[in-house]
């Protein structure tokens, strides 16, 4: 597979900073301090940046390896999706680093909370996957519908909270982890194959699914099982009308009231539970969750469907108040953080880094083969923690990097009408 990387823009600062840094760098010999003075080398290992984060991102392993390289402490602490957009709007002075995610930026960058990030301190910029920045994964691609991460992930200038529309020099976030959703299955309880999305509504699954009770995410589910079932046909399921809104969750509500749905989940642990149990065999999952149920041993694999996959994004987003030193050694951890360690262990979880190619020289032929390139595995394939995750032969459910990201109907969202959204998902949700 080959590292897909952008390298549209011409000389600019960046390319003089680096310069300097790389020159600053070298008199440390260790590198991994690079492009400060001797004293912030000294000074970073005082520093404490508390992140906020969703489960996803909140690894202590990384906290730990970044405390091991570069000295500076991470402080993580995670939380659902809507408590993590509510406390970094709400309380700004409890976190230096937002991780966050994409559809999340349209919400909480035009609030003032986050600064704009200078893309000329970002090493790895030029190498970053280009779905952030263009929306496409190659030339040739189709941009998915709903809040691409591209479309909110520049703002117009330094102090700017408007979203451009095209790459400029100051980004909301610095990309670090994304997927391709769709559901997971019980294969052992699931008399057939599912490659429809439309197939969670099926009777024979009746009071054994569950949906994600996440308003923004939890609405793109049931956008893709509603044109699948033929029941809808969207302008824009990212940015649905009133109508389509009323039409959607009253589907929703009467499948719910006919005993469909087993339950809502909203965290990763619960999605887990409820396929190990058994009390579910068909749901909203994500990807690594599903790696968790198959790691105790139980049959579950990720669904490649028809329509496409789900697509959403997150990445790090720094404090308005952030300054100075502290604000170095935030820049200097995000660096850390896609120069390879970091991403090969999310890649490893089952989620993409954003600078891939930094990533595979951290990880065997044999894993990139298995995770990125829709190979079958040459050697046990192991979490990050070493827990024996496949056998030798295994194929990654969905194929490849490519096959994957490569096939995204609609991303995560927030659209227009978000507020009239999630008063009538509640709806849903306590029906």
């Amino acid at each position: 597979m080959t590292t897909p990387t952008n390298k549209t823009r011409g000389p600019s600062r960046r390319t003089v900073l680096k310069g300097a840094g790389a020159a600053a760098g070298a008199a440390f010999g260790s590198g991994a301090i690079t492009g400060f003075p001797t004293i912030w080398a000294q000074n970073i290992k005082d520093v404490v940046l508390r992140s906020t984060s969703t489960g996803t991102a909140a690894a202590n392993a990384i906290a730990a390896k970044a405390k091991e390289d570069i000295g500076v402490t991470i402080q993580m602490t995670a939380l659902d999706t809507d408590s993590v957009n509510n406390r970094v709007v709400t309380q700004p002075d409890s976190y230096e680093i937002a991780d966050i995610e994409y559809f999340s930026v349209k919400k909480v960058f035009p609030t003032g909370v986050l600064q704009p990030m200078d893309t000329s301190r970002i090493k790895y910029y030029d190498d970053i996957v280009p779905l952030f920045k263009t929306g496409k994964l190659t030339p040739d691609s189709k941009l998915g519908q709903g809040t691409a991460p591209h479309t909110v992930s520049y703002v117009e200038g330094e102090n700017s909270t408007t979203f451009a529309d095209h790459p400029t020099e100051w980004m909301t976030l610095i990309p670090t982890t994304y997927n391709a959703d769709t559901l997971g299955v019980r294969t052992d309880m699931v008399p057939r194959v599912i490659s429809h999305w439309r197939d969670i509504m099926d009777e024979e699954f009746k009071g054994r699914t569950a949906l994600v009770n996440i308003p923004s995410i939890g609405i793109m589910d049931a956008a893709m099982i509603l044109e699948s079932m033929g029941e809808m046909k969207y302008g824009d399921k990212g940015n649905m009308t009133k109508e389509e809104i009323d039409k959607t969750v009253a589907f929703l509500i009467d499948a719910k009231r006919k005993g469909q749905f087993r339950a809502l989940w909203k965290s990763f642990d619960e999605s887990v539970n409820l396929m190990t149990s058994g009390e579910v065999v068909i749901q909203s999952m994500w990807s690594p969750a599903v790696a968790a149920v198959r790691s105790q041993g139980i049959p579950c694999i990720y669904q490649p469907l028809e329509e496409g996959y789900r697509g959403w994004g997150g990445g790090m987003g720094l404090s308005a108040r952030l300054t100075g030193l502290e604000r170095d050694a935030a820049y200097e951890y995000i660096n850390w953080y896609l120069s390879g360690w970091a991403g090969a262990y999310l890649n490893r979880e089952g989620y993409y880094s954003a600078v891939l190619s930094t990533a595979k020289e951290h990880m065997t032929e044999n894993e990139w083969g298995f995770w990125m390139e829709g190979k079958a595995a040459t050697a046990p394939i192991v979490s990050p923690e070493g827990v024996k995750m496949e056998d030798v032969g295994a194929k990654r459910d969905g194929g490849s990097f490519y096959d994957r990201m490569g096939n995204v109907a609609c991303w995560n969202s927030v659209m227009d009408e978000d507020r009239y959204m999630v008063m009538k998902w509640n709806e849903f949700a306590v029906a």
